[in-house]
């Protein structure tokens, strides 16, 4: 566990494989101003984690992104029953088995809007993500929109690989392919990038590598510079 801040930490987690790469997975966990505890992108919930939660306080709200960050989310749910669980609208088709108290594209009022703003950003035809910023500690919390790996983590061919897509740190940005499918949807997008602009963030978390814990505006404007 670490903390970013005020009222927020992250937690890092094992390692899952995924398209030959070992992605870190990383969940932030924010207690709200009702002492709440708002879980983002959960990661595999072990006896240790439970047992640092429930001294922090109440699991309420279980959040699930997009539709790739999901594998764990059964677990949570056994566990916690009585937490809203929230997820895209295409988490939701893709996970019938889940049982969600409500869905990230609908509507702009959430239990924990008073400490957290958020945005759904669209515009590609692969995916879409739901972003939010930690408005007490100023931090940005991303998924998989950025991934900023630490190149002495990877393998040789790994990192040539990495490269090639993008998401080597310090200068990590949207995965190349994501990236390609913003081709018809580059002006939403980029209204949706202003927007978090202005919210001028300090640190940026991302489920996959570096955290930038200070300088998020300068970090975002390099990273999405293929889109601004």
């Amino acid at each position: 566990m670490k903390s970013l801040g005020q009222g927020i930490w992250i937690f890092d987690g094992g390692t899952v494989s995924f398209c030959g790469m070992p992605y870190s997975t990383r969940m932030t966990v924010v207690r709200l101003a009702s002492g709440q505890l708002w879980i983002h992108s959960p990661v595999a919930l072990t006896p240790g984690l439970r047992l640092e939660l429930d001294a922090m306080g109440p699991v309420a709200y279980l959040v699930a992104p997009n539709a790739l960050h999901h594998l764990f989310l059964a677990d949570w749910q056994q566990v916690y029953p009585r937490a809203a669980l929230f997820g895209t609208e295409e988490l939701i088709r893709k996970r019938p088995d889940l049982k969600f108290s409500g869905e990230l594209n609908a509507g702009d009022y959430f239990p924990w809007t008073g400490d957290i703003d958020q945005l759904l950003f669209t515009g590609s035809s692969a995916m879409e993500e739901c972003v939010f910023f930690h408005k007490p500690s100023s931090t940005l919390i991303l998924t998989d929109l950025v991934e900023n790996f630490a190149p002495e983590k990877l393998s040789p061919w790994q990192r040539v690989m990495a490269r090639a897509v993008g998401i080597v740190a310090p200068n990590g940005k949207t995965p190349l392919d994501w990236r390609l499918s913003f081709l018809f949807g580059k002006r939403e997008a980029r209204r949706h990038m202003l927007r978090i602009l202005s919210w001028s963030p300090r640190s940026v978390v991302m489920a996959h590598g570096e955290v930038v814990e200070d300088g998020g505006v300068d970090f975002l404007k390099r990273s999405f510079s293929w889109l601004l």
